[in-house]
């Protein structure tokens, strides 16, 4: 790990200094997770790095977060997050998964091979925009495709203002139109699907091999999965990047701010309906069905938005029906303990 002399080397900012009260700021040590297992956290400060066991008594912690730890090197309290990413947990358990937090700008990875996806972007773009931070799109493997240009348009035309660059990850001068986003104090994540260059990117990004890479698979061109934790490293130029296993699943949940920001036009359009819980489908006075009819919209842009929305609608009300449950079950049992220790004073 290279030696910190500063906490702005490690993305510390006004907004996390003005949450210390005057006694915290004298006797508590600001430290940022850098990379979490099941058991502990490993931290980065000042002092260096160090270890954290996890405990039922903290908050759910996810790398990027900042914590502060007392003279003895203990948990006291998390810090307020700038920005967090989470997801649906995968499969059907029933739980909000936290994925990264704090992080300043998102390079969302995809492959200029048979694996390009713009509703997958559009995908991570919603994710991206409903945590606060911003986003670039990072198309890989453009040495490897024929006409890359024609693909970047294709993304810059899900919006006009969106950054996207197309690299060859394995060639560090093709990777350095990113290093105005990795400055010194600035936090980035990369986030993709499995397989989509994403290790090789930060490698490149780093100077030198931080992630494992496995070769293409040769039927299907798609690489393999080869990152299993999140971490949190420092570039020699000053910034930190935030690296995130590939996610095969990527389910949305309470993301309908991020749709709608991803989805302007839609959006804007979805606002002139005649009536106000339209479906877009075939209801009188849909203004963004006639949008579809005068080709101002595309078909497979709008299946992907009504998609989305649906999805995060269906996670959400699932995430808060078994939010509700808990706390059900919960008054239940202190009711139950109440009414045993009553039972308990009255023998």
């Amino acid at each position: 790990m290279t030696t910190i002399s500063r906490l702005s080397q490690l993305g510390w900012k006004p907004f996390f200094q003005q949450q210390l009260t005057l006694e915290e700021l004298a006797d508590y040590q600001p430290a940022r997770v850098a990379v979490q297992h099941r058991s502990q956290y490993e931290l980065y400060s000042e002092e260096g790095r160090k270890i954290l066991q996890a405990s039922s008594n903290q908050p759910s912690l996810v790398v990027g977060d900042w914590v502060l730890l007392d003279p003895e090197g203990g948990f006291y309290r998390a810090l307020e997050r700038l920005s967090c990413f989470s997801r649906k947990a995968a499969g059907s358990r029933i739980s909000e998964q936290l994925i990264a937090a704090n992080v300043d700008t998102v390079f969302i990875t995809c492959a200029l091979n048979q694996n390009f996806s713009l509703s997958r972007i559009e995908r991570y773009l919603a994710l991206t925009r409903e945590a606060g931070a911003e986003a670039v799109v990072v198309l890989t493997k453009a040495d490897l495709c024929d006409d890359p240009h024609s693909l970047v348009s294709q993304v810059q035309a899900l919006d006009s203002r969106l950054l996207v660059e197309a690299v060859n990850a394995l060639d560090q001068q093709s990777t350095g139109v990113l290093a105005s986003w990795c400055r010194a104090g600035s936090t980035v994540a990369v986030l993709g699907s499995s397989g989509v260059g994403k290790s090789t990117l930060i490698n490149s990004l780093m100077g030198c091999p931080v992630q494992h890479t496995q070769a293409a698979r040769e039927d299907d061109d798609r690489g393999r999965h080869t990152t299993t934790a999140r971490s949190l490293h420092l570039i020699p130029s000053g910034g930190v990047l935030l690296d995130t296993p590939g996610m095969r699943e990527l389910q949305l949940s309470s993301c309908e701010a991020g749709i709608e920001a991803t989805f302007a036009d839609i959006s804007a359009l979805a606002s002139a309906c005649r009536f106000t819980d339209c479906q877009h489908q075939n209801e009188p006075g849909c203004a963004v069905q006639a949008a579809l009819q005068a080709s101002q919209i595309d078909q497979r842009r709008l299946t992907n938005y009504l998609k989305l929305m649906q999805e995060q609608a269906r996670n959400s009300l699932t995430l808060a029906q078994s939010r509700a449950k808990e706390r059900s079950l919960s008054r239940y049992y202190r009711k139950v303990l109440h009414e045993s220790a009553k039972l308990k004073k009255s023998d």
